[in-house]
């Protein structure tokens, strides 16, 4: 389980920085700070699958990096089974499996290195990290590619790579930032049909993602941030209720233009 309460989250504005007529018009701006995230709220429990979605710059990357401990809020509370994030840190980590938006991945190792390395840095034994990775390999059809140096890889390979590494140590809550962008249609479904895994084993899962098709496949929940808040935080049936005819691209359109305001949900 995971809750997160009004996070809120700011970055000041370099001095002489000149803002655009646009920027002038966004609520996100003062003189002195850009607002990237003002008030989110939503939480996801044990075999719950959680969509989030948002226009670009809504805040979602930035909420998800606070989710990892990448990042500290002005404000706001993130709990993991109890364990405050955002005081205890350290042990959070140990609960979390995230994947950001780029792979990070050691080029000089391969695929079974980069891995194992961060299996190691969790503390995992040589026989236990063996072990899951042979899994983790299985699931997302790594053993073909095992041995092949991160520099040598295809997109796909990249990405299944990195989150093998992201989950190696068998997190409480796994956290991943557009995890499908640029994959082609098999990997795709590999990476889709993991998620599924996860949840069969009760591991709550949120991922953002701008494919509405992947939210109706997966999720239980959806949350759209829009413009630094949470605009809407419910299930997927009411979120494709908002729509008349159940379209979901009407319905995310209804939650970030209702009449030209927004409402929070927390």
């Amino acid at each position: 389980m995971i809750k997160i309460q009004a996070l809120a989250k700011s970055f000041a504005i370099s001095r002489g920085q000149k803002l655009s007529d646009s920027e002038k018009q966004d609520v996100r701006y003062s003189k002195e700070a850009f607002h990237s995230v003002r008030n989110v709220s939503f939480d996801c429990g044990s075999g719950e699958v959680l969509g989030l979605l948002g226009p670009n710059g809504a805040g979602k990357t930035t909420t998800l990096r606070i989710l990892s401990t990448a990042l500290q809020p002005d404000s706001g509370s993130v709990l993991i089974e109890g364990v405050d994030v955002l005081t205890q840190p350290v042990l959070a980590r140990k609960k979390i499996g995230f994947l950001s938006s780029s792979t990070g991945l050691y080029g000089r190792l391969t695929a079974y290195e980069n891995v194992a390395y961060f299996a190691r840095l969790h503390g995992m034994s040589e026989t236990a990290l063996k072990q899951r990775i042979d899994e983790l390999f299985t699931l997302l059809n790594m053993h073909d590619f095992a041995n092949r140096k991160a520099d040598a890889m295809s997109s796909g390979m990249k990405q299944k790579t990195a989150i093998a590494r992201a989950v190696v140590h068998s997190p409480k809550v796994v956290i991943l930032d557009e995890p499908t962008t640029g994959l082609d249609i098999m990997t795709t479904q590999t990476v889709l049909d993991f998620i599924r895994s996860l949840k069969q084993q009760g591991t709550p899962v949120i991922f953002s993602t701008h494919h509405l098709d992947e939210v109706a496949s997966l999720c239980d929940r959806v949350v759209v941030i829009d413009k630094g808040i949470s605009a809407f935080s419910d299930s997927f049936d009411v979120f494709k209720s908002l729509s008349a005819d159940g379209d979901l691209r009407q319905a995310f359109m209804n939650v970030i233009n209702p009449a030209g305001q927004n409402k929070e949900y927390n």
